[in-house]
């Protein structure tokens, strides 16, 4: 008989800790696992702002694929659209070559892409944190707005180019801003040109607190870093026009600014509007064991899935966070084993370990489970737990090093050259026009069946 086709659909952790599950739990005569992945590597997200800092290399958070999967089939490629009836997933590979991948049992993990607002200029100027490729643009932009204020012959360009505002003051944007600021304090030293004081990073979210979810008393320690550093946070404040050299605040304030770093959240992969099934704020609405209740055969889990979240009741869903990532990923893998093998599947209960925001240094917030910690101590708790988080030992031998070789040596502040002809922007690392939409899903599906 022909062995079940399980289809992961995403390379980022909850797809990738499902695929390494499943591995386990089945034997090569059980099950074919595939996985559709865009690249070979699982990108180990909360580390991307010391990627952007040159703390870490970018190969050091890039945990190899194959190193983690040893018996799973990789298709290198994204999922732009799924039949569920006919049980057909349409991918398109890195080579633009558009297959047809059939499955018995489909694991979504799409993930996630930059949430973005109808701000004039936002998508043409600003750049986001989401991506390896992202992060380490973003370093090259920061270190060219040195080289080029050095080199300014006059006033108004330098003050333009040596502002910088970071948007979101959640995790991703907290650790960006502060790790970014680092670098351009720490750099500036190699331009004697330059006025140091000429250097101004701006933090700003619409939200009242920074980082709520710490609590009030880390987030105003947080708050007190940064603002100790020079950093200037506007809380209740977010953006109404971007242009190439300027940046408008909603409270009228106009920054003379060429780098916008966009973090203010994330919004489920397109590839969930494929889909005719029910939504939660634009994820998948799952059952407690994560299966999508409409489709035979489908589950759902990490940013693109909204899973009830048990521990906290009242009808809310877990957060996308890859703290639930990792831990989704082995519960789905344990109930589609279980669906196999014709045995009960387990609803996914989690109990928060806590959280780590390390601001670059000695600086850093923690509260593990539930215990409130700040600077060397908050710090030894935050790197500790990034160690743990990583999948391989490669991975937590490379991070070590480079944390141990930045701490001694420092950055040279070297600049690459990376897509240095023209400007990126939000949209040309996440490809988010790839998607096929409902009808042409079924266009592709009806043409299948006619070749067969």
């Amino acid at each position: 008989m022909e062995r079940p086709r399980i289809l992961v659909v995403g390379g980022g952790f909850a797809g990738v800790e499902c695929a390494r599950r499943l591995e386990r739990l089945l034997t090569p005569g059980e099950a074919d696992i595939a996985i559709v992945a865009p690249f070979s590597y699982e990108l180990y997200l909360p580390l991307l702002p010391q990627v952007a800092a040159g703390v870490l290399t970018p190969q050091s958070v890039a945990v190899s694929l194959r190193r983690m999967l040893r018996r799973t089939r990789i298709i290198p490629g994204g999922a732009i659209g799924v039949d569920p009836q006919a049980k057909v997933c349409i991918i398109r590979k890195i080579t633009d070559e558009v297959i047809d991948e059939q499955y018995d049992y489909l694991v979504l993990a799409p993930g996630s892409i930059t949430r973005s607002f109808d701000i004039p200029g936002l998508t043409e100027h600003a750049r986001g944190m989401k991506t390896l490729a992202e992060a380490a643009y973003v370093r090259d932009h920061v270190i060219s707005q040195l080289d080029l204020a050095d080199a300014a012959t006059n006033r108004e360009e330098r003050i333009s180019r040596l502002q910088f505002v970071v948007v979101g003051g959640g995790y991703a944007g907290t650790e960006t801003a502060a790790c970014l600021q680092r670098v351009t304090t720490s750099a500036v030293k190699r331009y004697p040109r330059l006025n140091p004081n000429l250097i101004k990073w701006h933090l700003i979210d619409i939200a009242p607190k920074l980082m709520p979810e710490l609590g009030d008393k880390l987030g105003r320690d947080a708050l007190d870093v940064l603002r100790g550093r020079g950093i200037e946070v506007s809380l209740g404040v977010s953006v109404a026009e971007v242009s190439e050299t300027t940046v408008t605040f909603t409270d009228g304030r106009v920054i003379p600014c060429r780098t916008l770093i966009w973090t203010a959240g994330v919004a489920a992969s397109p590839l969930v509007a494929t889909l005719d099934a029910e939504t939660v704020r634009g994820r998948l609405a799952t059952t407690a064991d994560m299966r999508v209740p409409q489709f035979d055969g489908v589950f759902a889990l990490g940013d693109a899935a909204a899973v009830p979240d048990l521990a906290k009741g009242d009808g809310a869903v877990c957060p996308p966070t890859a703290q639930h990532a990792q831990r989704q990923g082995k519960a789905v893998a344990d109930n589609v084993a279980a669906t196999l093998r014709g045995q009960t599947l387990r609803p996914y209960y989690h109990r928060d370990l806590g959280l780590v925001v390390d601001l670059g240094g000695a600086d850093a917030v923690s509260k593990p489970l539930g215990i409130e910690l700040k600077g060397v101590a908050a710090q030894g708790v935050a790197r500790g737990y990034h160690l743990m988080a990583l999948r391989t030992n490669v991975a937590k031998v490379r991070v070590m090093t480079n944390w141990v070789l930045n701490a001694t040596a420092g950055d040279d502040f070297v600049r690459t050259g990376f897509l240095q002809r023209r400007p990126a922007t939000l949209r040309d690392f996440e490809y988010t026009d790839s998607y096929l939409t409902r009808d042409q899903i079924k266009e592709h599906t009806a043409a299948l069946n006619a070749r067969q």
